[in-house]
């Protein structure tokens, strides 16, 4: 599409034209995403806790010619705006639904099947098996992972193409008035309800509303697919006049259904089906033992029905059906490097959310993908591996190891980076030698009939089964909550020290600096050294500076915090020492209004007036500070108020002194910022709030839990009654009981207090006690009653109200738990 014929689309747009024959090619909402600056549309989204305007200078400055901003930017952007004199603009009321008008016309153009899945839960499943099940006879374009959002669905329709013969995209929404601006955009032909459930039920007035809300994306379908055994749906659909022009194509238990239900039988590893349609009875194996499973799959089936496909090849095809990985995966490698497990799909989107998320990592600056053929993309070979390759080295691969005879084919496409071919999965394995692979980042990209699996298998650092999950994209929510609670101008500082509570040091680091928070704060000096090792270029401060480490300190460029006349002394020494190269070393005073544990006092602002003014010194005030000792307790909130009060005191009493105004000051830690917001002032402190935890109950509402501490069960014995279970026999069975043995004790951090049935655990979702003496490597559960078998997963703790369950029984609070979780429990960081 060319820049001349936007403003028509736009409605009531206001352009600014300076390129009218630029090609348009791709959508940008995302300014780190950017691929092919020449051809990118940014669309600049205003959101409660960010602006794309903030951006535009920085993205036209590596090329981006192309953008969609909102009306009311004007005011602040214009002047700014007015000098990118070879910029496009054009100002619309709404930018997303500038966003949607475009894709919209870019949808009218094709003719396909398109199916259209919402519903409350499997939506992705249901979507991602339909593309296994028709890619090896049809072109497929899809939603990618799960973009299902108003930005994320015309993101996922702009890939269509004239080469696809069908498309396949779902829908979510959370509150009323969503689902029409999505049907615009989607315009399916073929819809897919999957079910209805209880999330976002309190954005609606009813689950009546609910239903009515997800059906308008079907109202101009031809046929619409759903279980008419959800009664709820049943009733809405005989009830809205919309409807009787669409054909409903039902699958039930009943034989009034198009698609009949009419045995399940489980098997070992598997489920058998017996379907009836038209008369003809047929039995599908789907290789699935749970409900939601069967549930996913009985829309499948009767979707490819409904498509014409015989009962043979539906069975054939629901026999293949694999599992669909919800998230993308990283964690240790062999020899330093780190993993990054996408090997359950490939398509180009998918490819590109990959290498963005690859992008995190500064820890190395050696980047190899190990890439399958693609299946099914719908554009020409050659093509697509010129895309890709111009793509690799967009993201700054270094090597490029592909499997597959196409890639073989093209290898010529990849000549000028370092790059190896395989013609199988099973020919890396045999010949491919893994000392090669050291001190890099490795991403693993496969399509699913590669098996790329086994090549994990082979490139993972070999550890035992406990393992800290640690959700990224939970982090980057809570990190958006609490940025929502703040000004615009407020600026964010981000505690990781102590490991990040745990989760991790540098990985927690990567994602916050590419999430754009302003400030980094560690305990001691060599956290710093560590971040700054790995490519963290964002200021950090060192909030326990100790005097062995003074020189580190200004050698990596931290910033320490100067609580003390001895510290202010002692580091200045060091700093003339080192030499500056003329310029100040940042430092961070703190004052002690309360807690009473590190900083000065007011009677000490005159002599720190004096020691900052010296012509002599060397460092320079960046903030001031100081901690809120009880900010979570409302019972002591005029005492948090007095602490509040004085620090604004001392900190102003100090800028003036220094003649100084623009010193950054704060106070507010995660409780403050949701109980004192008006003492926010020039930036805020969160630290257990973006991992997840609040003791306020209302706030962890709206707050994930970042991080998952799971292991596997060993092994499962009988005890008879009065048998005794581990060390000095402090656990006697007081009936004939079942025990399992998990892999994980005091030296991996569960706390020793938490044994002799104080502690629980989550087994296939019923609590059990841990029982006995807690061992340094392992310790026992009663579990009884409970179905469970060896190698099942064990949850220690995982929501908020376990890890408090967990807290209680050890007599200690969140932060110990989960910062007591030791080095050598593996962690793996994922996307969902």
């Amino acid at each position: 599409m060319k820049a001349k014929d936007l403003t028509s689309v736009f409605r009531s747009a206001i352009d600014r034209i300076v390129d009218p024959e630029c090609d348009l090619q791709e959508l940008l909402t995302d300014s780190r995403k950017m691929r092919d600056a020449e051809h990118s549309l940014f669309f600049a989204i205003t959101t409660k806790r960010n602006s794309g305007c903030k951006y535009i200078e920085g993205i036209y400055a590596k090329g981006v010619r192309n953008f969609v901003v909102p009306f009311d930017s004007l005011a602040l952007y214009q002047e700014r705006f007015e000098v990118l004199d070879k910029a496009n603009f054009w100002y619309v009321k709404d930018v997303v639904m500038a966003l949607q008008q475009l894709v919209a016309v870019h949808r009218a153009q094709f003719q396909i099947p398109v199916v259209g899945v919402t519903g409350s839960n499997g939506k992705t499943i249901v979507k991602d098996w339909i593309v296994q099940m028709l890619s090896d006879d049809k072109k497929v374009v899809s939603s990618p992972k799960s973009y299902n959002s108003q930005i994320g669905v015309p993101l996922s329709v702009w890939q269509m193409s004239h080469d696809h013969e069908v498309a396949v995209f779902e829908a979510g929404i959370s509150e009323p008035g969503e689902m029409e601006r999505l049907r615009s955009v989607i315009a399916p032909t073929i819809g897919i309800f999957t079910n209805i459930g209880q999330a976002h039920d309190e954005h609606f007035l009813s689950r009546q509303q609910k239903i009515a809300e997800k059906l308008q994306l079907f109202t101009h379908c031809d046929t619409l697919i759903y279980c008419a055994d959800h009664k709820e749906i049943q009733n809405a659909l005989s009830e809205v006049e919309t409807f009787r022009h669409v054909r409903l194509f039902s699958w039930g238990k009943s034989a009034d259904n198009e698609v009949q239900l009419v045995e399940t039988t489980t098997l070992e590893h598997s489920t058998k089906v017996t379907v009836r349609y038209q008369d003809t009875t047929s039995e599908i194996v789907i290789p699935f033992l749970d409900r939601a499973s069967l549930e996913n799959a009985m829309h499948c089936i009767t979707l490819l029905l409904c498509l014409g496909y015989s009962n043979d090849d539906v069975a054939r095809k629901c026999l293949s059906l694999t599992p669909v990985s919800m998230r993308l995966e990283m964690g240790e490698g062999v020899n330093n490097c780190l993993l990054i497990n996408d090997s359950y799909s490939l398509d180009v989107n998918s490819l590109i959310i990959a290498l963005d998320f690859m992008q995190h990592d500064r820890q190395h600056f050696n980047k190899t993908l190990i890439m399958s053929d693609f299946m099914q993309t719908g554009m020409a070979e050659q093509d697509l591996y010129v895309q890709v390759a111009n793509m690799l080295h967009q993201y700054g691969v270094n090597r490029f190891i592909g499997v597959g005879d196409a890639l073989i084919r093209n290898k010529v496409f990849f000549s000028d980076m370092n790059a190896v071919f395989y013609p199988s999965t099973a020919s890396f394995l045999r010949d491919q030698d893994v000392s090669e692979f050291e001190n890099e980042t490795i991403l693993l990209k496969g399509a699913r009939d590669f098996h790329f699996e086994d090549i994990a298998k082979m490139l993972q650092r070999k550890l035992h089964e406990t393992i800290m999950e640690v959700n990224l994209d939970a982090m980057v929510r809570n990190l958006n909550y609490y940025r929502s609670l703040i000004k615009p101008t407020t600026k964010l500082m981000a505690m990781v020290k102590a490991a990040s509570y745990g989760a991790g040091k540098v990985e927690i680091a990567s994602t916050l600096q590419y999430n754009h928070v302003d400030y980094l704060t560690v305990a001691y000096a060599d956290e710093g050294v560590e971040l700054r090792r790995n490519g963290i270029t964002l200021p950090i401060m060192v909030m326990n500076p100790e005097e062995e480490s003074f020189d580190v300190i200004v050698r990596y460029k931290l910033e320490p915090d100067i609580y003390s006349f001895r510290v202010f002394e002692r580091f200045s020494e060091t700093a003339r020492l080192m030499g500056s190269d003329g310029r100040k070393i940042p430092v961070h005073v703190e004052f002690d209004t309360g807690m009473h544990r590190l900083g000065f006092s007011g009677s000490d602002i005159v002599e720190l007036v004096n020691r900052f003014s010296a012509p002599d010194c060397v460092l320079e005030v960046q903030s001031i500070f100081s901690h809120l000792a009880c900010s979570e307790d409302p019972e002591m909130d005029a005492f948090t108020q007095r602490q509040i009060d004085l620090f604004k005191e001392w900190s102003g009493a100090l800028k003036s002194g220094l003649h100084k105004e623009d010193i950054c000051c704060h106070i507010l830690n995660s409780s403050g910022i949701t109980r004192f917001t008006d003492a926010q002032m020039d930036m805020v402190r969160l630290g257990i709030g973006l991992y997840g935890i609040a003791p306020d109950a209302e706030v962890q509402k709206q707050l994930t839990p970042v991080s998952r501490l799971k292991t596997r069960i060993s092994q499962i014995k009988p005890i008879p009654k009065g048998d005794s279970v581990g060390y000095n026999r402090r656990w006697i069975a007081q009936r004939d009981s079942m025990i399992a043995i998990i892999p994980i004790g005091y030296a991996d951090g569960l706390n020793r207090r938490l044994g002799y049935e104080r502690g629980k655990v989550s087994v296939g979702g019923s609590l059990v006690p841990i029982i006995g003496s807690v061992c340094m490597d392992m310790c026992f559960l009663d579990v009884t009653g409970v179905p469970c078998q060896e190698g099942d997963d064990v949850i220690i703790f995982g929501d908020a109200t376990l890890l408090q369950e967990i807290s209680d029984a050890a007599d200690t609070i969140p932060y110990e738990i989960l910062t007591s979780v030791s080095p050598r429990v593996k962690r793996v960081y994922y996307q969902e």
